[in-house]
């Protein structure tokens, strides 16, 4: 037997139990990870809330996790039983002690990433990887207006944007958060409980405004982040923590400059094994030059994932959260 989080319909974290399944055999293709740590991220909620659909009720949840590969099914020559592994897409179901997923979706992990780092850092050093080196590939010299800046996503983004030579404006709601930013390597930071985000940017760029703007918030910060942009330049909307964004009239792109927007996922870059492990190998090699560290600031048991989802979507953590199997 073994223990998963599932959840039966939508709603608050009070839908989440732990109960007991028995271990699914890997099919063709497929590998089983038996989960050392579990990675909690804000499209979890995005599932748990129904924002996004799941597959089928009820449903397992969570993308993100690492451990090691515990059985392998046919045709699978680049993992073997034993191995050192970890994930950030594939089916929902990483909030359990085995999970199965195909093996084009797992790499392996380098002996110098533990299992905690690699379960907090593979989805948001991911995402940073394909907003920042892909998406629009920093060469070095832009100011870019980042929001969440000290969460997990945007912890990895400040360092990752020093290292680049980029100045990363950072939004945060709390000097604490602030602070957090600083450290790691943010530019600026504008408390937007406090301070107008649009005025802060033009006093911090002497008006010229930014060359992108990446946006996890969605709904809430939609046109304050069409405001921060200089004339030809990128929104990136890539999450919806405050809710998606709709009923946009695509003409204030031109009011607004001719600007150009993308919504871009993890899923639509990494969407080959070979692009996947490309992406792996920049942000390992990220980490083993010390330019980037992951700060697992929060750790709760598997039974917990409610209590750790509440503390996440009520913005009270920084850095990464990982569940315990």
């Amino acid at each position: 037997m073994s223990q998963r989080i599932q959840f039966a319909q939508t709603g608050g974290s009070e839908v989440l139990e732990l109960v007991n399944t028995t271990q699914a055999e890997p099919g063709p293709e497929e590998v089983r990870i038996a989960n050392k740590a579990v990675g909690l991220n804000f499209i979890d909620i995005y599932f748990r809330t129904g924002l996004y659909p799941a597959p089928a009720l009820p449903s397992g949840l969570g993308t993100e996790g690492a451990g090691v590969v515990d059985a392998v099914g046919e045709n699978v020559t680049h993992l073997n039983v034993g191995d050192r592994v970890a994930y950030a897409q594939g089916p929902l179901g990483a909030y359990a002690e085995h999970h199965v997923l195909p093996a084009a979706k797992v790499v392996k992990l380098p002996d110098f990433i533990d299992f905690e780092t690699a379960a907090a850092s593979m989805l948001k050093g991911l995402t940073v990887q394909y907003l920042l080196r892909q998406t629009y590939a920093l060469k070095g010299g832009e100011t870019i207006l980042f929001h969440a800046a000290a969460g997990g996503v945007g912890s990895i983004a400040c360092q990752w944007a020093k290292a680049l030579g980029v100045k990363l404006i950072g939004t945060v709601s709390s000097q604490e958060k602030a602070d957090l930013a600083m450290q790691n390597g943010a530019w600026a930071t504008i408390n937007y409980t406090q301070e107008d985000v649009v005025e802060r940017v033009r006093e911090l760029t002497n008006g010229e405004m930014c060359d992108v703007v990446y946006d996890s918030v969605g709904k809430d910060t939609w046109e304050v982040s069409l405001n921060c942009l200089k004339p030809r330049a990128l929104m990136v909307s890539f999450g919806n923590a405050s809710g998606p964004v709709d009923g946009v009239n695509i003409g204030i792109l031109n009011q607004k400059g001719s600007l150009f927007v993308t919504r871009p996922s993890l899923n639509g870059y990494a969407d080959t094994r070979e692009r996947l492990e490309m992406m792996c190998e920049d942000f390992f090699g990220m980490i083993e030059s010390g330019k980037i560290k992951v700060d697992v600031a929060n750790r709760y048991p598997l039974a917990d994932a409610g209590k750790a989802q509440d503390a996440l979507q009520n913005r009270k953590t920084t850095g990464s959260t990982v569940l315990l199997p």
